[in-house]
């Protein structure tokens, strides 16, 4: 269902931008508003961040958000319950991005049951490998979700392969090795590596880590099928408001 969807808007545009956030940053009042600025400037998807005390994955401006939430209260479950009003209010697809302890406290397949009902898509959990996910594969697989699996610059061909096995809706594709929210080379270098993902996987390509403004999203178009943008919002959003980040997104497609 995500990568029919994925499929059908690529018909219609060159690139689809994926946003992400954290959820109970600012605030959950504050984190609605982000999502309609975000749908209305034309984003296609998105990332909802249950936050977690350590992010192993996040560079310090996520991990800030992930900490902030959690100290202002957030949950689990209010996240859960602020999903399924998200997608609910919003006709675009909805991920979940976090860590798998907060899947194996939850219950894992409680958890996908409950990301069933809320009407999300797919997860992201960047630290379960497939050998380590049998449960998590299976639950995804009897709620009809979709499990994303991440390609890096330093992963193999033959297991980019084995990863795409499991892999439904895309693949998303880490820019470069270290943590979110880092400088990104555009580069020769990157096509190479977005060619080596192309040949390991039919699903589309979204690539992340590193994407912050139109150049970068421009030189993704014929390469990667969705720009990711996550810390760069949150950076906007401490810096200028929440009320610039409908013009940082109308940003990234002008002419």
């Amino acid at each position: 269902m995500l990568e029919s969807y994925i499929k059908q808007r690529l018909k219609e545009k060159e690139i689809l931008l994926m946003t992400h956030i954290v959820l109970g940053y600012p605030t959950y009042e504050d984190a609605f508003s982000i999502i309609e600025a975000m749908v209305n400037a034309g984003v296609d998807l998105m990332e909802l961040q249950i936050p977690f005390s350590e992010p192993i994955a996040d560079g310090a401006i996520i991990l800030h958000a992930n900490q902030k939430a959690l100290s202002g209260g957030a949950t689990v479950q209010k996240c859960m319950d602020f999903a399924r009003k998200a997608v609910k209010s919003f006709d675009i697809p909805f991920l979940f991005m976090s860590y798998y302890n907060i899947l194996f406290k939850y219950g894992v397949d409680r958890f996908a049951g409950a990301m069933h009902d809320s009407g999300i898509m797919g997860a992201i959990v960047p630290d379960l490998p497939p050998e380590e996910g049998r449960d998590y594969l299976e639950a995804m697989e009897k709620y009809h979700l979709s499990p994303i699996f991440i390609y890096s610059p330093t992963t193999p061909e033959e297991r980019m392969a084995y990863l795409n096995s499991f892999g439904k809706g895309f693949i998303y594709c880490v820019a470069r090795k270290g943590v979110t929210g880092g400088a990104t080379d555009f580069s020769r270098q990157l096509k190479e590596y977005l060619l080596r993902c192309r040949r390991a996987t039919d699903l589309p390509l979204a690539l992340g880590f590193g994407v912050k403004e139109k150049a970068d999203v421009d030189y993704l178009k014929g390469k990667a099928d969705i720009a990711v943008i996550g810390s760069e919002t949150i950076r906007i959003v401490d810096t200028a408001g929440v009320g610039a980040v409908s013009e940082f997104i109308n940003s990234l497609r002008s002419q």
